[in-house]
C-alpha cells in the first residue's frame, strides 16, 4: 500500500519553517506530503488529505464586510485554500487546519474571527511562544479529546486571531482559560480538525504528534 499524499498549504516565501516542520512530521506518520502555494499548481486528485498551515492574518473581508484591518495579507493564499477546502469536502478527504488553518476552516464554512484577541480582551497576557505554555480545556466528547486523550493540557501560543462565530457544522471542542476557542471540528466529517496551537512545533510531545498520526491514518482509509 502506497503511502498517502497529504498537500501542506503555506504562503510562498513566509511561514516556511512551520511547513517544513509540518512536513517532518507528516513523513513520521508515515505519508508522503507535497507543499502548495498561490501559484503552484498540483493535480489535486492524487491527493489522500490536507493539511492547511498557519501564516498571515485571514482577509477580513471574507467574514466581515464592514470591517478594516491593518495587517499583513495574502489573498492569493486565501482564495487557494477555499479553492482546495471546496475539493477536500467534495471528496471528503480528512483535514487538519493549524492555528491560521483553524481560522480558515471556520471562515470557509461561514464563520468569524475574532480580529485581535488583545482588543477584545486588554487584561489577556500578551503570551507569543514556540513553548507549551498556555493551558487548554478540552471537551471530553469531542474527537480531538480521543486524540490526545488529555482534557486539560499546554499548548504553545503564536497567534492574536482567533474563532469567533462558528460556522455550519462546527463545533468548540478546546478552549484557553480565558474562554477564547482553541480547537473545531466538524462532526460530520471523518476527520476535520482545527486547532489554534502548533503541534509541529512540538515533535517530542506523543499526544499532539498522534494529530498527525490520526491523519494519515484517516487519509489511508483506516478511520480514526
Amino acid at each position: 500500500m502506497r503511502a498517502p499524499l497529504i498537500a501542506v498549504t503555506s504562503s510562498r516565501r513566509r511561514a516556511l519553517f512551520t511547513a517544513v516542520m509540518n512536513r517532518l512530521a507528516l513523513a513520521r506518520a508515515g505519508a508522503r506530503s507535497i507543499r502548495i502555494y498561490p501559484g503552484k499548481s498540483i493535480d489535486f486528485s492524487q491527493v489522500d488529505g490536507l493539511l492547511i498551515g498557519g501564516g498571515d492574518d485571514i482577509d477580513v473581508k471574507l467574514y466581515d464586510q464592514d470591517l478594516v484591518l491593518e495587517t499583513r495579507l495574502d489573498p492569493k493564499r486565501d482564495a487557494l485554500e477555499q479553492e482546495l477546502l471546496a475539493k477536500a469536502e467534495s471528496r471528503n478527504l480528512p483535514v487538519l487546519g493549524i492555528c491560521r488553518g483553524a481560522q480558515m476552516l471556520n471562515v470557509y464554512y461561514g464563520g468569524s474571527l475574532v480580529p485581535d484577541i488583545h482588543a477584545l480582551f486588554e487584561d489577556l497576557p500578551r503570551m507569543r511562544t514556540a513553548l507549551p505554555r498556555k493551558w487548554v480545556n478540552l471537551r471530553v466528547d469531542s474527537r480531538l479529546h480521543g486524540v490526545l486523550g488529555q482534557t486539560r493540557l499546554r499548548v504553545n501560543s503564536l497567534h492574536h486571531q482567533a474563532v469567533d462565530r462558528l460556522g455550519r457544522d462546527l463545533r468548540a471542542v478546546a478552549r484557553d482559560d480565558a474562554g477564547i476557542i482553541q480547537a473545531i471540528e466538524n462532526e460530520k466529517h471523518p476527520f476535520m480538525i482545527g486547532v489554534q496551537w502548533h503541534p509541529e512545533l512540538m515533535p517530542l510531545y506523543r499526544g499532539q504528534q498522534e494529530l498527525f498520526r490520526r491523519l494519515v491514518a484517516t487519509a489511508r482509509g483506516l478511520g480514526v
